[in-house]
This record gives C-alpha cells, sequence and structure tokens, in this order.
C-alpha cells in the first residue's frame, strides 16, 4: 500500500495493482496530458494532467465501493470485482489524445478505441491478466466502454458515474472558480444497486433523498461548460489547434497512431517542421505567443435551427473547406477564420433509476415527477443555452449575421444532399 498526497482528495492509497498499474508507460505517459487541453491560456492553473485525474477517480471509485458495501444495499461483489472497477476508473483515460478531447472533433477516432489495445495488449495487460485472471483485460475495458453486464457499470460509465464528479471538482479547483461546487459525500452516499424497473437487472441507482445532490452536480456541469470548456477564448485556441493537427496530418508531418501516443509538447515539437503549411504555421505560432483568433460572430445553440450548424462538429473536411471560401470572399489568407461549433455533449445523462421513499424503484425520465425539478428537461435547456456557434478571425473583424447563416445553409445542405444521394445508392 502506498499513499499519496493529493490537493484534492488529500491522502490517496494506492494497493498493489494500483501501483503496478501506475508504474506503465501507458499510466505515466497522462502525466504529460492536460486534463483541460489549451484552457490553461485563459485559466493559468488549468495546467493539472489526466494523471492526477486517473488517481482521483481512482479513489473515488474506491469510496463509492465502501459505501456501497457499508450500507448493505450493494450486490454481494467479490474482492475480483471491486478490483477490477477500481483498475477502470484508473485506466478509463489511457487512450486521451494531447490536449485532451479536442482532436475527436476532427473525425479521428474516438478515445476510447484507442484504449482497448493499450489495455488487452502490453504491459497493462500482463498486470491484470496476473492479477484479475484471464479475462481481467477485458473485463476492465468492457467497464470502460460502458459495454459490462456488471452491476457496478455505472460507476465507471453513467448518470453519476465517478469520472464526471471528480474532474468537475478538479477542473474548478485548478481553475480558481466557483462552479464546480457538488455535494460529493451526498451524492455517494446516495447510490445504491437497485433492480432496473424495466428489466430487473441489478444496476447503479441513486436514493430519492439524493436528488438534491444530483441537482449540484447538474449545475456544476453547466457552469463549468459556459464558463470554462466552452469559454470563447478556450473555443478560439482549440479551433487553432484543430486546424494545426489537421493540416499536419493532411501534409504527413505525423499519422494519426504517432498524434495518438505522444503527449502535448511532444506533438507540437514533432509538426514544428519547415514543411508546415503556412495556415498551419500561423495557429501554431498563435498558441505559442496566446495570440488567439477573435470572436467575429456569435450566436446560442437556442436561437439556431434544428441542425444547422451541426455540420461544423461533425465534419470536418467540409468545415475547412467552407471556411477557406469564406476567408476568400472576406479577402482573408487561409486559416485566418474558423468556424467553431462544440461537438454535441450530453449535460447530463438522466437514464437513471430512483429509489423512492416508499420503497418503489422508479426510472427518472423526461416527464419528471410532480413535486420535483425536472431535471432531465432542465439538463437539455442548460445544454442549448450553453453551447454557441462561433466564427473567430486572426483580427478582430465583424461578419454579417446574414452571411454567416448563408454560409451555414449552405453548409447543411451539402450534408443534406450528401444523406439523400447514400440513400438514393441503397435504395
Amino acid at each position: 500500500m502506498e499513499i499519496i498526497r493529493d490537493p484534492l482528495w488529500n491522502n490517496i492509497r494506492l494497493d498493489d495493482l494500483a501501483l503496478a498499474l501506475v508504474d506503465t508507460p501507458v499510466v505515466q505517459r497522462l502525466r504529460y496530458v492536460r486534463q483541460l487541453g489549451l484552457a490553461y491560456l485563459v485559466y493559468p492553473g488549468a495546467t493539472h494532467s489526466r494523471f492526477e485525474h486517473a488517481l482521483g477517480a481512482y479513489h473515488l471509485s474506491g469510496v463509492a465501493l465502501r459505501l456501497l458495501h457499508e450500507s448493505g444495499t450493494g450486490s454481494p461483489a467479490s474482492a475480483r470485482e471491486h478490483a477490477t472497477v477500481r483498475a477502470a476508473a484508473l485506466l478509463h483515460d489511457v487512450g486521451h489524445y494531447p490536449f485532451s478531447h479536442a482532436l475527436e472533433e476532427i473525425g479521428v477516432t474516438h478515445h476510447e478505441a484507442l484504449a482497448r489495445p493499450l489495455i488487452v495488449d502490453g504491459p497493462v495487460a500482463h498486470i491484470l491478466t496476473q492479477r484479475l485472471g484471464t479475462t481481467g483485460p477485458e473485463d476492465v475495458f468492457a467497464l470502460i466502454a460502458a459495454r459490462s453486464l456488471s452491476p457496478l457499470q455505472g460507476l465507471i460509465s453513467g448518470s453519476i458515474d465517478i469520472d464526471k464528479i471528480e474532474y468537475l471538482k478538479r477542473d474548478a479547483t485548478m481553475c480558481g472558480v466557483p462552479y464546480g461546487e457538488i455535494d460529493v459525500d451526498r451524492l455517494l452516499n446516495s447510490i445504491v444497486i437497485v433492480d432496473h424497473p424495466d428489466d430487473g437487472r441489478p444496476t447503479i441507482g441513486i436514493r430519492e433523498k439524493g436528488l438534491s445532490a444530483l441537482e449540484s452536480l447538474l449545475f456544476a456541469k453547466y457552469q463549468m461548460y459556459r464558463n470554462v470548456y466552452w469559454h470563447h477564448a478556450v473555443r478560439s485556441a482549440t479551433a487553432m489547434y484543430k486546424r494545426l493537427v489537421a493540416a499536419s496530418l493532411d501534409a504527413q508531418l505525423v499519422d494519426t497512431a504517432t498524434v495518438a501516443s505522444t503527449t502535448d509538447e511532444a506533438l507540437l515539437a514533432r509538426i514544428d517542421t519547415p514543411s508546415l503549411p503556412n495556415d498551419a504555421r500561423m495557429q501554431l505560432h498563435g498558441l505559442r505567443v496566446r495570440r488567439l483568433h477573435k470572436r467575429a460572430y456569435e450566436c446560442p445553440a437556442t436561437a439556431l435551427g434544428d441542425d444547422i450548424g451541426e455540420w461544423i462538429a461533425s465534419d470536418y473536411t467540409l468545415t475547412h473547406r467552407v471556411e477557406d471560401a469564406l476567408a476568400g470572399e472576406l479577402g482573408m489568407e487561409r486559416g485566418a477564420l474558423l468556424l467553431d461549433y462544440p461537438a454535441k455533449t450530453q449535460m447530463l445523462g438522466l437514464d437513471l433509476p430512483v429509489l423512492r421513499r416508499d420503497g418503489r424503484v422508479e426510472q427518472l425520465t423526461a416527464r419528471g415527477w410532480e413535486g420535483e425539478m425536472n431535471l432531465p428537461r432542465l439538463s437539455d435547456e442548460f445544454y442549448r443555452s450553453a453551447r454557441r456557434l462561433r466564427v473567430f478571425t486572426q483580427d478582430r473583424a465583424g461578419i454579417p449575421e446574414q452571411r454567416v447563416l448563408r454560409v451555414l445553409r449552405r453548409g447543411a445542405e451539402e450534408v443534406a444532399e450528401r444523406l439523400d444521394r447514400g440513400v438514393a445508392l441503397l435504395d
């Protein structure tokens, strides 16, 4: 047993399995991948790493398992099941790209898919097989990928998983903002294993008395997205970084395998070559000296028609082409204008069974309950109000709204035409 001092959770106790996993290159790499990507350009304290977050998630998984056991409401899980859950909590982020989630918005493989070979092969797999048996690596990955049949799946991936609780608290603390206030103790003490009302399978749920703590989680996530994750300057830096890496991939300066296995600063050094295209050079220089593109246009998702700008977050090839075309229309050079619409995220998934005070188990649905705050509907409204479509330009210059809306409609029409052609081919 080893004790690590942590600024958020104080003492984190690592057992022998965790110590062995922490010493692998796969986990050590996370020391050099920032948890919040480029947010440190706005919040100087946001330099904490995925490694710190992984340790915190491991710690909270142990707390949750202990509370379930002490409450007498948990399933009769074995020591091996508990060890599997804690290993999954520690390893859940090993597939992350440099600078966090940003690159998933340009169409590269999702980080959870990248995690699979790192867990089921190599040093991590060897350790898991030794300690958890031959199915250990696959069992751990199944929890990370939300495909496990374990009643404890919801602790690793679900509406109230410990990953979400940990990163919201840590991110708020390190950014120095008061938005991540979550009633963690109440929330963890309210977690219970119940029989799902639809199929009777044991699953993670929450006691009705914990709904107020669940509200604190929802409010914290909304505030963090609005003020930190989707802050206009953070999104400007993210758009510049995506353009930089996409151009480097197109120019074959790096490949996706190299990007996936490197670290933040190592990736920037790797692509800083004389062959780097001029539009990418602009982004790299701007990021290094914090000369970020400025907002030229901004519109909340609530004011846009359904799906009008979704292609910006889902079709980066089209986005890149439209950016350059619009820049040319406005007399700007390539790369001087960037479009940004954060990829859809679930503000707080609430597919969650609730143990009512009278002993009934009911699913928390979009209808909500009489006399209670309608958390599912509120979650959707929070998400739409926090999300913004933005146009960034190298120099502060306003762009007429009608021109932006025309571009958005053209992009949406092109995507629709592609879908129609695809359907026609299938027919």
